[in-house]
């Protein structure tokens, strides 16, 4: 009796990690809260509740530097342009989405010279169906000559 009871635990004990393989991974969600319409024409939200991310990466503000580490001199459009591309390769090449993003900061030297370009910016929101919280900061200067700088919070 001793040993059929033995045998039996061996079998329960081998069948609970199984059992826990094959429960369904938990899906990662979004909810946005708006409670007014107006922040819609300004590409942003005001908040985004995460549940159940299988990961989240915390993204470094990207500016106007070159692939070979140096700042761009350019004028505001090129420099949000290349900010952009920065920021995509930083979150893809680490194996997110960029319609995972879900706060991205902005951080300016001159709103009055990012205004005339800043459908830049909500085109490319738009284009990747990001759906995040923002703030925009006026500041008094960035590293050398950058104008622009994108910093983000990536859930998967």
């Amino acid at each position: 009796m001793k040993k059929i009871t033995t045998i039996l635990a061996v079998i329960v004990f081998t069948m609970v990690p199984g059992r826990a393989q094959n429960k369904k991974a938990k899906q990662m969600e979004k909810h946005i809260t708006n409670p007014w319409k107006w922040q819609d024409e300004r590409s942003y939200v005001q908040a985004v509740e995460v549940k159940q991310p299988a990961g989240t990466l915390y993204v470094s503000g990207q500016a106007a530097v070159n692939a070979d580490g140096t700042s761009s001199t350019g004028d505001m459009k090129s420099q949000i342009v290349l900010a952009l591309e920065n920021l995509e390769k930083v979150i893809t090449q680490a194996g997110y989405e960029l319609n995972g993003i879900v706060r991205l900061n902005i951080y300016t030297t001159s709103a009055a010279e990012l205004w005339p370009h800043f459908s830049l910016f909500q085109d490319w929101t738009s284009r990747h169906g990001i759906k995040q919280a923002s703030t925009l900061i006026e500041v008094q200067s960035l590293f050398e000559t950058l104008k622009i700088e994108f910093e983000a919070t990536v859930v998967k």
